[in-house]
């Protein structure tokens, strides 16, 4: 069920955001101008009662901004705001000489005030945010009863939008705490699946995966996707590869690892600071396809010196979308790994195997190498192995497992994938 100001003011809100185009924290900026503009007075503002202060949020007075503005306070013993929230003065004030303690508030003479109309912004709370108001230097004997009705129906929107823009920050602000305490924590986990040469008899590396112990549950791309929103991607990113890279140290030198980097965690200067003191020939950087690339050029430069130690690039998710095709010809990874959608059903599909074909042969003619994600059926496997492709993950292989059970794979020497 909408809430009441929703459903009041949506008529009002819809014509204010198809007039303008503005995102809805522009809405109230525009419903003060507009019912200022309507009422004929010259000043309009909606403030926030801050403990025994009024603050101005938002004000629309043209002309008058070395009176009044947004962030400029007055002690509520000044104003009339407490006045008409308790009912000693009027919400409309046609003439404010016709009110004995308005006049007698030094405020009216100051400004001056001669007419007055101030609502209460009520929040879904029931709490009472601050005030949505408009006066005039003059008194306006024309102002009425269906001004006022007008007046609430502008406060109810402003309210409205007041209260939903509280609650995005306010979660965000929990989003932000929440990541906040996972990096300072480290308390991810890290899991390891394995990277298989077909000729191989154990694993030649391990792709680096993320989980996440706090509440709320969810899958790590959840995680990833909000930190991405609260501005705190990067953070979230490293903390996992710094988490990852330590089992380098107990990992035998002919085994490497794979971690996650989208295009700006890449870019920043602080994966190089990271990175520093491991053993890059042993790192595979992979550049997921579903954060298109802006500038190759930069990110080519930033990775540059990188490679020149040893690092490896690897496209991920390559055949999922035309982000990742664009990055494999920009980029010139070491590696393109086929994504999942590209790998199902291949045996079976001519369109998928056509493009798994093309790649392959792409790869192969630029000096890069495929691997493909994802297996979960021997006759993918099959498909894979006539396709010319040497390097593959999935489930069928090995799931992602701890550390202790990485160990162990690749510890014991077992049949080839040939024989599979």
């Amino acid at each position: 069920m909408p809430h009441p100001a929703q459903a009041l003011a949506d008529p009002i809100r819809d014509a204010l955001l198809s007039a303008s185009g503005d995102c809805p924290d522009s809405v109230v900026q525009r419903a003060l101008r507009a019912v200022r503009s309507h009422l004929g007075l010259q000043v309009a503002y909606v403030s926030e009662i801050v403990g025994s202060e009024s603050v101005f949020r938002s004000v629309d007075a043209p002309g008058l901004e070395h009176l009044i503005k947004p962030g400029d306070t007055r002690s509520l013993d000044d104003v009339y705001c407490r006045h008409i929230l308790e009912g000693r003065l009027p919400q409309l004030i046609p003439d404010t000489a016709a009110e004995p303690l308005a006049m007698a508030m030094p405020i009216t003479t100051a400004v001056p005030i001669g007419a007055h109309v101030s609502v209460p912004l009520r929040m879904a709370d029931g709490h009472i945010y601050g005030m949505f108001c408009c006066l005039g230097p003059h008194a306006d004997p024309s102002l009425n009863l269906r001004d006022l009705s007008m007046m609430r129906a502008f406060a109810e929107l402003a309210a409205f939008e007041i209260d939903r823009e509280r609650s995005l920050a306010q979660a965000r602000r929990d989003i932000t705490d929440r990541i906040g305490r996972i990096v300072a924590n480290q308390s991810m986990r890290i899991v390891y699946q394995p990277i298989w040469n077909m000729e191989g008899t154990r694993p030649i590396g391990f792709e680096c995966l993320a989980r996440f112990p706090d509440l709320p549950v969810r899958s790590p791309d959840k995680w990833f996707a909000e930190a991405a929103e609260s501005g705190m991607a990067i953070d979230l990113e490293l903390a996992a590869i710094r988490a990852a890279l330590a089992a380098l140290t107990v990992l035998p030198d002919d085994v490497y690892l794979a971690v996650n980097a989208s295009p700006s965690t890449a870019l920043h200067p602080r994966l190089a600071a990271l990175l520093a003191g491991y053993p890059l020939d042993r790192v595979v950087l992979e550049i997921t396809e579903h954060d298109c690339v802006e500038d190759f050029e930069a990110l080519t430069l930033a990775i540059a010196p990188l490679r020149a130690q040893g690092l490896r690039l690897a496209v991920d998710d390559a055949g999922a979308g035309y982000c990742g095709l664009q990055q494999i010809l920009q980029m010139r990874p070491d590696l393109i790994k086929l994504d999942r959608s590209l790998i199902q059903d291949i045996g079976t599909d001519p369109s998928r195997r056509a493009l798994a074909a093309a790649l392959t042969m792409f790869a192969r003619e630029t000096g890069s190498r495929i691997v493909a994600e994802g297996v979960e059926t021997e006759a993918e496997l099959a498909m894979l192995r006539a396709l010319g492709v040497h390097t593959v993950q999935g489930y069928l292989l090995g799931r992602p497992a701890s550390l202790g059970k990485a160990l162990a794979q690749v510890s014991r020497t077992g049949p080839s994938l040939a024989a599979v």
